[in-house]
């Protein structure tokens, strides 16, 4: 007995697992494990609770799967879904812990015959996206203010009235051309896209709208025609799409330039909106009287200064001035003038008067015989200078010529100098055999050779 417990003590701890536990844990393996799938199979069993939610089975001939789909998902379902009724569900693997069930999480159900044709859309939506043909950098610009309008669409759908209604109450100015094309069947595609060559070709529109009313996803399937996709991108004029309802989307969607939700939507995408934008102008042109008004208020203030300023500044008065001080500065300079003279003639007579007793003639002759006598002093003065500094010169060149080399060369003596530095020779060991010599002599030059060196 003490063996056993001593056994069960030294047993390692077990874990327990509750039943809500294990389902938890497998519910999150299974959410975990698969993606958003596409089931096929028969709608059986539906049940249609008052919270909204529809509780079903689909099967196939050998199996069956529960499913649920909740009611925000449900209210988006565009046909009500019958047992017996074949249908595509794209739906999230889970597990229903209340009674350990694994179950589809259905987000979106359509009858069988267009899952197919839901497949083909999604293939070519990723094709094309692959190829850029969605990206944003090839969106065009819409004109603001269209000159004309194309639509390519049916000529007697009710989206075409939609559209014309609207660019009529909206912008009535702009011409609208209509590109008549079947918008459903197997003509459709091939139709819109030669009306999409064909406005670009004649280029008489600003922008085109590709519009037609709701219908199914087989409906719509021109409009997820890949031509047509390509159609849309080579257009050189703004696409607008308008296909269906708000929750339609088509391929020609993601490609045209902007995608609205409705026909209606697309025209007024493309239109400005006459009474806003009357609306906005009345608002400009106030503001423009009034910032007129505003100028020439002030403009009329400038030119009544000015004009105070030109009548302070008038040349007219200007002059009047000056001809006033000009009699006033001539009746000066006169009083001035005879004051001058009275003075002058005073003066005038004073001088005569010295004139008449200092004899003047008299001076002039004691002058000019001092005049003389200076003269002569200065004559006899500059030839003493000029006779001492001949003598002078005689004897600095008597001088200069004795210790003159050239009287030195006069004697028969020459200098000699080093070729081709002309260097000053003093010592014969300077010189090797074949060095040139040039010697000044009293009289020119001679260049020679040497022919021998004699140190000694």
């Amino acid at each position: 007995m003490d063996l056993f417990e001593s056994a069960q003590n030294n047993s390692p701890q077990r874990d327990i697992y509750t039943v809500s536990r294990l389902n938890r844990e497998v519910r999150a393996v299974l959410e975990g494990s698969f993606p958003l799938l596409w089931v096929e199979g028969e709608i059986s069993n539906l049940a249609r609770p008052s919270s909204g939610h529809i509780y079903f089975s689909l099967k196939d001939a050998y199996s069956q799967v529960r499913c649920a789909m909740f009611r925000m998902k449900r209210q988006l379902l565009r046909f009500q879904p019958e047992n017996g009724m074949q249908v595509v569900v794209r739906a999230r693997v889970g597990l229903y812990e209340g009674r350990g069930e694994y179950q589809l999480v259905v987000e979106q159900m359509e009858p069988a015959g267009e899952g197919a044709l839901q497949r083909a859309f999604e293939a070519l939506k990723r094709k094309l996206a692959a190829e850029g043909l969605f990206d944003t950098e090839y969106k065009q610009p819409l004109p603001t203010f269209p000159r004309c309008i194309g639509v390519v669409t049916s000529p007697s759908g009710a989206a075409i009235r939609d559209v014309l209604s609207v660019l009529r109450r909206r912008f009535p100015s702009a011409p609208v051309i209509v590109y008549p094309v079947q918008v459903q069947g197997d003509q459709a595609a091939p139709q819109i896209r030669r009306a999409l060559e064909i406005a670009n070709r004649r280029a008489e529109c600003d922008v085109l709208i590709l519009t037609r009313g709701g219908g199914s996803l087989e409906d719509l399937q021109s409009f997820n025609d890949e031509e047509v996709a390509r159609a849309l991108f080579a257009s050189k004029i703004p696409v607008v799409t308008g296909v269906g309802h708000e929750v339609d989307f088509t391929i020609a969607d993601f490609v045209a330039d902007l995608r609205a939700p409705t026909p209606s939507a697309a025209a007024e995408a493309v239109t400005p909106d006459r009474d806003e934008w009357l609306q906005h102008l009345r608002a400009r042109e106030q503001r423009l009287h009034t910032a007129m008004r505003r100028r020439l208020e002030s403009l009329n203030g400038r030119v009544e200064a000015l004009r105070l300023r030109l009548l302070r500044y008038h040349p007219g008065a200007r002059l009047q001035q000056w001809a006033q001080r000009l009699d006033d500065l001539e009746r000066r300079m006169r009083t001035v003038m005879r004051h001058r003279m009275t003075e002058s003639a005073g003066q005038v007579a004073a001088l005569a008067q010295r004139l008449r007793t200092a004899l003047p003639w008299q001076q002039l002759e004691h002058y000019v015989a001092r005049l003389a006598a200076l003269q002569a002093r200065l004559g006899r003065a500059i030839e003493r200078d000029l006779e001492r500094l001949w003598q002078r010169l005689i004897r600095a060149s008597t001088g200069l010529d004795a210790v003159s080399p050239l009287a030195t060369l006069q004697r028969g003596y020459a200098i000699a100098r080093k070729l081709p530095g002309k260097e000053i020779l003093r010592d014969a060991a300077t010189l090797k055999t074949g060095d040139e010599v040039e010697l000044r002599l009293a009289r020119g030059r001679l260049e020679c050779r040497v022919e021998k060196v004699d140190e000694v």
